[in-house]
Protein backbone atom coordinates (compact mmCIF):
# COMPACT_ATOMS: atom_id res chain seq x y z
CA UNK A 1 0.00 0.00 0.00
CA UNK A 2 2.63 2.69 0.87
CA UNK A 3 3.52 1.81 -2.90
CA UNK A 4 0.59 3.24 -4.19
CA UNK A 5 0.57 6.56 -1.65
CA UNK A 6 4.15 7.18 -3.19
CA UNK A 7 2.71 6.66 -6.37
CA UNK A 8 -0.40 8.83 -6.18
CA UNK A 9 1.34 11.78 -4.03
CA UNK A 10 3.69 12.01 -6.47
CA UNK A 11 1.73 12.44 -9.79
CA UNK A 12 -0.44 14.33 -7.82
CA UNK A 13 2.43 16.45 -7.49
CA UNK A 14 3.92 16.15 -10.92
CA UNK A 15 0.60 17.70 -12.27
CA UNK A 16 0.83 20.15 -9.72
CA UNK A 17 -2.71 20.12 -7.85
CA UNK A 18 -3.43 20.12 -4.07
CA UNK A 19 -4.97 17.42 -2.79
CA UNK A 20 -8.43 19.43 -2.94
CA UNK A 21 -7.93 20.53 -6.89
CA UNK A 22 -7.04 16.57 -7.87
CA UNK A 23 -9.86 15.08 -5.71
CA UNK A 24 -12.29 17.49 -7.79
CA UNK A 25 -11.07 16.39 -11.28
CA UNK A 26 -10.72 12.55 -10.31
CA UNK A 27 -14.53 13.05 -8.87
CA UNK A 28 -13.74 11.82 -5.43
CA UNK A 29 -14.21 13.26 -1.68
CA UNK A 30 -11.35 15.20 -0.58
CA UNK A 31 -11.03 12.62 2.22
CA UNK A 32 -10.30 9.90 -0.60
CA UNK A 33 -7.23 11.57 -1.79
CA UNK A 34 -6.18 12.30 1.48
CA UNK A 35 -6.86 8.29 3.09
CA UNK A 36 -4.84 7.19 0.32
CA UNK A 37 -1.50 9.78 0.32
CA UNK A 38 -1.61 8.93 4.15
CA UNK A 39 -1.42 5.17 3.22
CA UNK A 40 -4.12 3.88 4.88
CA UNK A 41 -5.70 0.43 4.63
CA UNK A 42 -9.35 0.46 4.96
CA UNK A 43 -9.67 2.07 1.23
CA UNK A 44 -12.55 1.50 -1.03
CA UNK A 45 -11.24 -0.56 -4.24
CA UNK A 46 -13.93 1.53 -6.92
CA UNK A 47 -12.46 4.66 -5.26
CA UNK A 48 -8.95 4.18 -5.76
CA UNK A 49 -9.10 2.80 -9.29
CA UNK A 50 -11.59 6.29 -9.77
CA UNK A 51 -8.00 7.96 -8.70
CA UNK A 52 -5.76 5.60 -10.27
CA UNK A 53 -7.78 6.40 -13.43
CA UNK A 54 -6.56 9.75 -13.84
CA UNK A 55 -2.86 8.31 -14.63
CA UNK A 56 -4.38 5.52 -16.97
CA UNK A 57 -3.71 2.87 -14.36
CA UNK A 58 -6.03 0.16 -12.18
CA UNK A 59 -5.53 -1.47 -9.43
CA UNK A 60 -6.98 -5.53 -9.13
CA UNK A 61 -6.53 -8.39 -7.44
CA UNK A 62 -3.92 -11.24 -8.47
CA UNK A 63 -3.24 -14.93 -8.16
CA UNK A 64 0.07 -15.32 -6.38
CA UNK A 65 0.24 -19.19 -7.04
CA UNK A 66 -0.21 -18.04 -11.07
CA UNK A 67 2.53 -15.06 -11.07
CA UNK A 68 5.11 -17.55 -9.00
CA UNK A 69 4.28 -20.42 -11.47
CA UNK A 70 5.21 -17.97 -14.52
CA UNK A 71 8.56 -16.64 -12.54
CA UNK A 72 9.74 -20.15 -12.28
CA UNK A 73 9.16 -21.50 -15.45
Amino acid sequence: MEELASFVKARRKEVNLTQEEFADRAGVALTVIRKIEQNQTNLNLDKVNQVLKMFGHKLAPINLKEIEAHEAS
